[in-house]
């Protein structure tokens, strides 16, 4: 399949400079959704013609931009699922808000995208755009497959373990999850209220973090870099490395040296045993959490629940209170250690996952290298511009400092500029 992403940044300037207009644009992604996305499968239903007609027309600093809306996330004028039979059909009576301010903003949406049941585990169809035989990864599935196809320059995910940086990096676009709660839950399905975290996708860094910027009106869309000097950056060596598939390995060296051709100084980063255990306690926190947001459907409609996430429910309900706040107090020592990580760097380098999408679509792949910096909920950015020997895209990811998205958008777009040059 010929895969070919909207740049975000080009199309907006394009629009501003009067060299085509929302409603070209916007037909055009429509018929490119009709095309291709009976194969992809990265869309659960589009928006209303009314909808799509008051895009059109719509106006500010995102008009013209179509714009996927993963399917946890309520919107007024289309059902909202949660890629759960029990939600057929669901209409809820408002946007989310991070929906309302993609209309605020004049963002065209086009659909609401394909995410694994709850935005947990189990597989929803969605098919990788560089390979159909293999997973775009989850739980964003469709977002990140819809704006890989260039069927939207734009859309929103969530994660709660790896569910933005890990399809990001499968579908070789930017993926964005920022510091915890810089971008509102509100309207969202909840899973694990202390772990949810939205996230954008969009096809470069320079493009998410334009979106970025656009979506909130913070400064998040910073002139380029012209070089890395002056920056230290981590290479994190973590105590799950030795997952990492060989090609996975060779990609991250490869950004290192990008880097440090760029002008950066590179420093060996050891994973503090505080943030070993952080990670180890994520599930804990995350299926008592979900155990309780998903308390109805688990005791009223078990029948109706996808395996893995039933077995996530099971062994959230398993687990004490006690045992709870425990595993909390591991994740906020975790996430004081990884504040101290940044004084001695600016930025933490290291794969966005184990490897290239897993062939198949039984699975989404294993979140082990995502999850630790959800609970710290530290800014993360996932660059694309890699790939393996047979052309598979690779993400790299850029943390810094909680709150220093506007640095991890800088340099991440940096090392893009870099590697695709």
């Amino acid at each position: 399949m010929n895969v070919q992403p909207l740049g975000l940044a080009r199309l907006v300037a394009d629009i501003e400079a009067g060299l085509t207009t929302p409603a070209r644009i916007i037909g055009a992604a429509e018929e490119r959704i009709d095309a291709l996305d009976g194969e992809i499968a990265a869309f659960v239903r589009r928006a209303p013609a009314e909808s799509v007609a008051a895009a059109i027309a719509a106006t500010g600093p995102l008009a013209g931009v179509p714009f996927g809306v993963k399917d946890i996330f309520d919107t007024a004028d289309m059902a909202t699922e949660h890629g759960s039979p029990l939600y057929a059909r669901h209409r809820p009576v408002a946007d989310a808000a991070l929906v309302a301010m993609a209309r605020k903003a004049g963002a065209a949406i086009l659909g609401k995208t394909a995410t694994t049941q709850f935005a947990s585990l189990d597989p929803c169809g969605t098919r990788n755009p560089h390979d159909i035989s293999r997973t775009p990864g989850g739980s964003s599935s469709g977002s990140a497959a819809a704006v890989a196809a260039g069927m939207v320059a734009g859309a929103c995910g969530s994660q709660t373990g790896g569910s933005v940086l890990r399809p990001a990096s499968y579908c070789g676009v930017a993926g964005y999850k920022p510091s915890f709660r810089l971008l509102p839950t509100v309207g969202m399905k909840t899973f694990a209220w202390s772990l949810d975290t939205a996230g954008l996708f969009a096809a470069g860094v320079a493009d998410v973090a334009l979106l970025a910027a656009r979506l909130t009106g913070r400064d998040l869309a910073r002139a380029p870099l012209a070089d890395a000097a002056g920056l230290r950056i981590g290479l994190y060596r973590s105590s799950v490395d030795a997952l990492i598939e060989p090609e996975m390995q060779a990609a991250w060296h490869r950004a290192a040296r990008a880097l440090e051709a760029a002008g950066a100084t590179l420093v060996e980063v050891a994973e503090p045993a505080a943030l070993s255990a952080a990670r180890d306690v994520h599930g804990a926190v995350q299926n008592f959490e979900a155990a309780h947001a998903l308390m109805w459907e688990h005791r009223t409609h078990r029948a109706a629940i996808a395996p893995r996430v039933l077995a996530q429910l099971d062994e959230g309900a398993a687990i004490s209170p006690a045992d709870y706040d425990a595993a909390r107090r591991t994740a906020r020592i975790g996430r004081r250690t990884a504040t101290s990580l940044f004084e001695t760097v600016d930025a933490l380098l290291l794969p966005s996952a184990l490897g290239a999408a897993p062939e198949g679509l039984g699975s989404t792949g294993d979140p082990a290298l995502n999850k630790l910096w959800t609970l710290t909920g530290n800014p993360c950015v996932s660059v694309p511009g890699l790939t393996t020997t047979a052309g598979l895209p690779l993400g790299i990811s850029i943390v810094t400092r909680f709150g220093r998205d506007a640095e991890a958008l800088a340099i991440g777009a940096l090392l893009e500029a870099r590697l695709r040059a």
